[in-house]
């Protein structure tokens, strides 16, 4: 399928994946709707697409917890930017890596209503315009921590085992019409991911990605772009990519000096 004149619209576009994704969808000529709570980096990401060959961009500061401030952004979108083709459900974040006894309610509450809430909230404005065009397709990111649950990360990895469960409940909800659903489920990316889990100590957050090589932004938003250019009549259900040193939410291959070691526990999307 040709993207050009495709209208994306992305979550958690700011950094990270989503800003990656954001960059591989305007170099195949798509029209990229971005949102994301920090509105001077999304302004960024945006005059960094347009002159990657977007189309067009607009930009919305969302939040995406926020349920009624979903849904009124989406209804306020000019129409020419209303019949959204592909909705990529990116924003999502970690916080602390700790016993679950002793974990943050904070913490918790700000995964939950992030990574499970605010991917149902998106999915549900934005899904029946999809139904009613009988055209679509939606991406929502999940991890390798939704395959296997670490120590000190059960609240993480529960939110991703949740978005495992919506994509596939909302492929067989879709069976019928044309509109397509997708996972991609990657392992350790080195993003400000770890900065964020870490509540910005950089030097914990940098230890994370020591003795490998982990994957980047772009190699994920490549994987999405082949997901959705598949032809129309092709469901790629769920993509599983991680680094050669990984090979799954807790086992790694790192070279130190003292040989190799295997703890991933703070790695995995």
């Amino acid at each position: 399928m040709k993207l050009t004149g495709k209208i994306v619209c992305i979550t958690g576009a700011s950094a990270g994946i989503g800003e990656a994704t954001a960059h591989a969808f305007a170099a195949e000529g798509a029209r990229l709707l971005l949102a994301a709570r920090r509105a001077d980096r999304l302004a960024a990401t945006a005059e960094a697409c347009l002159a990657r060959g977007a189309a067009a961009v607009h930009t919305v500061a969302l939040d995406v917890r926020q349920a009624e401030a979903v849904r009124a952004a989406v209804e306020a979108l000019p129409a020419e930017w209303q019949a959204i083709d592909i909705l990529v459900n990116n924003a999502g974040l970690s916080r602390g890596l700790e016993k679950l006894y002793t974990g943050s309610l904070e913490d918790w509450d700000e995964m939950i209503d992030t990574n499970v809430k605010g991917l149902l909230y998106m999915t549900r404005a934005v899904v029946p315009g999809m139904v009613e065009r009988n055209s679509g397709h939606v991406v929502n990111l999940g991890s390798t921590a939704g395959e296997v649950t670490y120590p000190n990360g059960a609240v993480y990895c529960a939110t991703k085992a949740a978005e495992k469960a919506i994509n596939d409940g909302l492929r067989q909800d879709l069976l019928g019409t044309a509109v397509r659903v997708t996972s991609i489920n990657p392992g350790m990316v080195e993003t400000e991911f770890s900065q964020v889990r870490f509540h910005g100590d950089q030097e914990r957050a940098a230890k994370v990605y020591q003795g490998l090589q982990p994957l980047t932004g772009a190699d994920v938003a490549d994987a999405i772009v082949w997901a959705v250019s598949r032809p129309a009549h092709v469901n790629i259900a769920h993509v599983l990519l991680t680094p050669v040193a990984q090979a799954n939410s807790l086992l790694f291959h790192r070279e130190t000096a003292g040989g190799q070691s295997g703890s991933g526990q703070a790695g995995s999307r």
